[in-house]
């Protein structure tokens, strides 16, 4: 067990009979602010995409989860031109979720901190991701981090900034 100022935790590969709390964390996001998520994204297709390339870990506390962060495989995002050649190859997050009730209490950035070193234990040189380019709350959480934002695109109907950093 970890522990941090919030919680005892551990954060530990999702397994197949953690599908519906996961699926139930995804659908909490559901209208919050600067989230695009909807009852059909993501759904259990992607869990069963992330479970099959042990891609999905989740924080648990209490045998509760409380957080999710999935290793993507996305060639739209992956084949956008800001990304660094030197960095490649280079693995990307995506589908970061903190249950409501937990927000603002670090557990965001301790699954980004786990999730680049999972990318740094599979020998990728990079991590790059998009944030929504007016999700406030994402942008302040990530700069402790030092990513460096190389672009912007607009996707999944959303305009987003391009975060890129060394491993």
């Amino acid at each position: 067990m970890n522990s941090c100022d919030v919680m005892d935790y551990e954060i530990v590969k999702a397994a197949a009979g953690d599908k519906d709390e996961v699926l139930a964390l995804y659908r909490a996001q559901i209208g919050r602010e600067f989230c695009p998520w909807n009852e059909d994204y993501p759904s259990e297709y992607e869990i069963d995409f992330d479970l099959s390339r042990d891609a999905l870990f989740v924080l648990k506390t209490d045998g509760q989860i409380k957080a999710a962060i999935s290793l993507e495989e996305d060639e739209d995002v992956d084949s956008l031109e800001c990304w660094s050649a030197d960095l490649k190859p280079s693995g990307s997050i995506a589908r970061v979720a903190v249950i409501p009730d937990e927000q603002s209490r670090g557990l965001g950035r301790i699954m980004l901190q786990y999730a680049m070193d999972e990318l740094k234990r599979r020998r990728f040189k990079g991590i790059h991701f998009l944030v929504n380019k007016h999700n406030v709350k994402a942008i302040r959480s990530y700069a402790v981090f030092g990513f460096d934002v190389v672009g912007e695109c607009h996707m999944f109907e959303q305009d987003f900034l391009c975060y890129e950093k060394r491993l």
